[in-house]
């Protein structure tokens, strides 16, 4: 008994020690302009909801402006996927995504750092399925979340 409780524990901390790793956050870089690009979410044919989403996501990273010079942040959105939902989990195809892609550029012009954002989200999390906004629910439901991850990635 002890042979085998001590195999496990050392296997136990070696697979830990494994999986450990140096968490990286980012520092914090002073952003003095954020510019969304929603084109590419336009070009896909959804054109009505890029234009709505643009000034959603302007409104919730407007709280990483700072005073002075410092870097642009570009946020590009990429993707906008709403999968069929009618409520409860036995009709639900997989969860709602919003794509986007966050650069820092420089104020030389250079690009400081790149992320890629995918914000995935339950479908319920629009609230009740049978309301006419719906779809407009869940899609500032998906817009905060991809906020929230862009702050994160660039430290603010």
């Amino acid at each position: 008994m002890f042979a085998r409780r001590t195999i496990l524990t050392g296997f136990a901390a070696a697979l830990l020690a494994g999986c450990q790793t140096t968490a990286q956050t980012a520092s914090p870089v002073a952003i003095s302009a954020i510019r969304i690009d929603t084109g590419p979410l336009a070009a896909k044919g959804q054109s009505a909801t890029a234009a709505a989403i643009r000034p959603m996501l302007e409104r919730e990273l407007a709280g990483l402006r700072t005073a002075g010079r410092g870097a642009t942040l570009h946020v590009t959105v990429t993707g906008l996927y709403l999968t069929s939902y009618a409520g409860g989990q036995a009709v639900t195809l997989g969860n709602d995504t919003l794509e986007s892609e966050a650069r820092l550029i420089g104020a030389d012009g250079r690009e400081i750092a790149r992320y890629p954002i995918l914000a995935i989200m339950a479908p319920s999390y629009g609230g009740a399925w049978y309301r006419r906004d719906v779809d407009q629910r869940r899609i500032e439901a998906l817009v905060a979340s991809n906020a929230q991850w862009i702050r994160r990635a660039v430290g603010g």
